[in-house]
């Protein structure tokens, strides 16, 4: 197995600022500019790491457009980006990690902070990173990865057996979360696009809807957990294909799918729109099951951090297939 050599580190600066892409009010990806910004505080508990790889997610550009300003309103300029994968450069003495330590973390700060030099998070949302893992591929695995996860395993309460369809297969977060159900025992069936069919076979689907051709939510077909991973569903569409104790999950949060989940909580077919929580143990399972061969990223295209608005345009137009990654001056 390829292994990868550990990083130059560029220790932390004397100096109190640092390079980051960033946004001062709402508006298309033209807002996204470089500038110079403090170094984040390392607080107890935390650990600082200089970023050498991110990636982009949806929630990246619909809170740069405002989109979520009414969860999260204010608060510029703003750092976008959840996922970071780099050295760690600051930390506690009797802290987990070293200096130098190739790590993954998923940010738990609201706003982000992915998009810059250097970032800070919570020791408990950091996961070293084996010598096998590219960083471009552990970048891209965080908030995707997690959200396949979490919204599977705790919300969805899959087990194995389990008939689980996946509407949004190919996407960033559709990819993981077949690759996930599958490796934990699940009957699979994923919902794309035609062109699509033979990446989703290759992700281990056992059987592929066309959307444009096929209704899933008209199937005869039943499913004990159904995964929105795209958003383009809805509980109410999907009662009639779910088991008596099915669990529809979706990952749209917006006001309808927080009244979903709260009036749908005592029923027996239960729908959960949900946020996925930054989470180190989550983040070593993913690990652990890409290292098995159980869980591969794709990586749509590849951009440097300058070009973020590059990257948000990207996955605004919509990403057929896996994950836009973003690579710093340090990657290595």
């Amino acid at each position: 197995m390829k292994t990868h050599q550990q990083p130059t580190v560029i220790e932390l600066p004397h100096a109190s600022t640092m390079h980051a892409m960033v946004y001062d009010d709402y508006g298309d990806a033209d807002v996204l500019h470089s500038s110079t910004v403090p170094v984040p505080e390392r607080l107890p508990g935390q650990v600082m790491i200089q970023v050498h790889a991110s990636s982009v997610n949806p929630i990246d550009y619909r809170m740069r457009s405002g989109e979520m300003k009414g969860l999260l309103p204010g608060g510029f300029p703003r750092i976008p980006g959840y996922d970071v994968a780099g050295v760690i450069v600051d930390c506690a003495a009797d802290s987990a990690f070293k200096v130098g330590e190739r790590v993954v973390a998923f940010l738990d700060s609201a706003r982000g902070g992915a998009s810059a030099d250097y970032a800070v998070c919570a020791i408990d949302t950091v996961a070293a990173l084996p010598d096998s893992l590219p960083m471009d591929i552990a970048a891209a695995m965080p908030l995707a990865g997690t959200t396949a996860l979490q919204s599977l395993r705790d919300h969805g309460n899959m087990k194995a057996g389990d008939r689980v369809l996946i509407n949004g297969a190919s996407g960033g977060v559709g990819m993981f979360a077949v690759q996930i159900a599958k490796a934990y025992g699940c009957h699979v069936d994923a919902v794309a696009s035609e062109d699509n069919r033979d990446f989703c076979m290759e992700l281990g689907a056992d059987h592929f809807y066309d959307y444009a051709k096929t209704d899933f939510t008209e199937s005869t077909e039943r499913w004990e957990v159904i995964f929105d991973a795209a958003g383009k569903s809805s509980y109410y569409e999907a009662r009639d294909v779910m088991t008596e104790h099915s669990r529809y999950v979706s990952t749209e949060p917006d006001v309808k799918g927080m009244l979903m989940t709260v009036l749908t909580w005592p029923l027996s077919k239960s729908g959960t729109v949900m946020l996925a929580k930054p989470n180190a143990e989550d983040l070593r399972e993913l690990i652990r099951l890409h290292e098995e061969g159980k869980l591969l990223v794709t990586i749509d295209s590849t951009f440097p951090m300058s070009e973020l608005a590059k990257a948000h345009r990207r996955v605004e137009e919509g990403v057929d297939r896996g994950k836009v990654v973003l690579k710093t001056e340090h990657y290595v």
